[in-house]
């Protein structure tokens, strides 16, 4: 009924700080990176009509940082826990690293169907980097924090160009 290891399945399935050396270095060059990409996605008309996903939250800078604190935690997290954690960290000793990094890739592009065309090719790419950082690293918690920080910034850039001004008259 109950695992005789709870703590070697949650490792196992990437929820651990993992190489946390590894991790930390990953994050530290890739964050730059993931706030322009934040910046370059927010310049795309059709992200900006798509983003931030809540428009009331653009009301106000308080109300915006609560919606996206709350996008991290609730959104971000659950996503790499899905598809880094359960789906890809098991697949990887039944099929090995590319077939499962090319079924986790597949599967959470296809999540992002009915998304503007640039983020979908944004997530087919992104999808094998944090697959591979998961693998690298033996934890989805660096791709958390890489994936949070791309679309945080992407809704940042987008409120602050057209919704900040807008409602401050600044």
């Amino acid at each position: 009924m109950f695992s005789p290891g709870p703590a070697l399945f949650l490792k196992s399935i990437g929820l651990s700080p993992g190489n946390w050396r590894r991790g930390l270095l990953i994050a530290a060059v890739g964050a730059p990176l993931a706030v322009l990409s934040g910046f370059i996605g927010s310049r795309d008309p059709e992200l900006g009509r798509f983003y931030p996903f809540s428009k009331t939250a653009c009301r106000s800078t308080k109300s915006f940082l609560a919606f996206e604190a709350a996008y991290v935690l609730l959104y971000y997290t659950a996503w790499e826990f899905l598809y880094r954690g359960l789906i890809f960290f098991p697949l990887i000793p039944a099929v090995g690293l590319v077939p499962a990094l090319s079924v986790q890739t597949i599967i959470s592009t296809l999540h992002h169907f009915g998304h503007p065309p640039s983020e979908i090719f944004a997530a087919l790419g992104a999808g094998f980097v944090f697959g591979l950082i998961a693998y690298y690293t033996g934890s989805f918690f660096y791709t958390i924090f890489l994936h949070a920080l791309t679309g945080v910034a992407t809704d940042f850039f987008i409120f602050r160009r057209d919704y900040r001004s807008a409602n401050t008259g600044g």
